[in-house]
């Protein structure tokens, strides 16, 4: 049976195809202002590198924020309830799912059965998301994939007083006017970045295992600043882990295989 999930993103969207829970394909593109077009474009993708046409989906659902506005999915999820799911499914003995995503980030705390027990989200500032990263590695003129390789060739990393992305702006730019090295000042954005998640992930409570999901798991300055912050060592998964969500959904959609959705939807 071929399922399929969709994760509109502020910054991304990903899809993920699946056939009896192995994944055929995947792909993931950059958002648009249309969330419609964005998973149209994404899915396509993932579709064309399957080989298949949509209409060999059996069901598909959505999630992220813009899931609502997917027209081809016939349920849709939390980015919670999927990134939960998608993490657990990757490695069963994870009990903490950090979730960095373009508008917010969430802390979620499982227990033993793969529910959600607690989540704290940070959705009210732009500190502490990957819109954070994505403002400052266009101020240094990086691309974003870059702001973490970045900080491992830092001499003197610096510290920034504000982790508000407004005043951090001025702050990087005022060291881009002293001639500070980008290094530096990449290594300072990324403490900057591990020091607000950290904040969250302590209020949703670090029980056993940590993995993150989202396009900042792949920022090596951010994932090492955070596990010195919270004394864990995070797990790395096998997969990208920006495609987690969309995972999360597509073993929704083969669960559900058209039916009612289950209490979990509802987070």
């Amino acid at each position: 049976m071929i399922v399929a999930g969709c994760d509109v993103g502020s910054l991304t969207s990903k899809a993920v195809i699946l056939n009896d829970r192995t994944m055929l394909s995947h792909a993931v593109t950059r958002s648009t202002f249309r969330p419609d077009d964005s998973a149209r474009t994404v899915m396509d993708r993932a579709l064309s590198v399957a080989g298949i046409g949509m209409d060999q989906v059996r069901c598909c659902v959505g999630t992220g924020y813009g899931r609502e506005k997917i027209p081809f999915v016939d349920k849709v999820y939390s980015e919670i309830a999927c990134h939960a799911r998608g993490a657990r499914h990757l490695m069963p003995s994870v009990h903490t799912v950090i979730d960095i995503g373009g508008q917010d980030c969430k802390a979620i705390r499982l227990d033993d059965a793969g529910a959600v027990v607690k989540f704290v989200t940070n959705d009210k500032c732009a500190a502490g998301t990957g819109r954070f990263l994505d403002v400052m590695a266009r101020l240094l003129g990086v691309d974003l994939d870059e702001l973490g390789k970045l900080s491992a060739q830092a001499q003197a990393p610096l510290s920034l007083a504000s982790t508000c992305t407004v005043w951090a702006q001025a702050e990087v730019i005022h060291h881009l006017n002293e001639n500070t090295p980008i290094a530096d000042i990449a290594a300072a954005v990324n403490q900057a970045m591990a020091g607000r998640v950290a904040i969250l992930a302590r209020s949703a409570g670090l029980n056993r295992e940590v993995c993150m999901t989202g396009g900042v798991a792949k920022n090596t300055g951010v994932l090492t600043h955070l596990e010195k912050l919270l004394d864990v060592r995070i797990r790395r998964l096998r997969i990208d882990p920006q495609i987690v969500g969309a995972l999360g959904a597509a073993l929704y959609a083969h669960d559900n295989k058209g039916g009612a959705p289950d209490d979990r939807s509802r987070l």
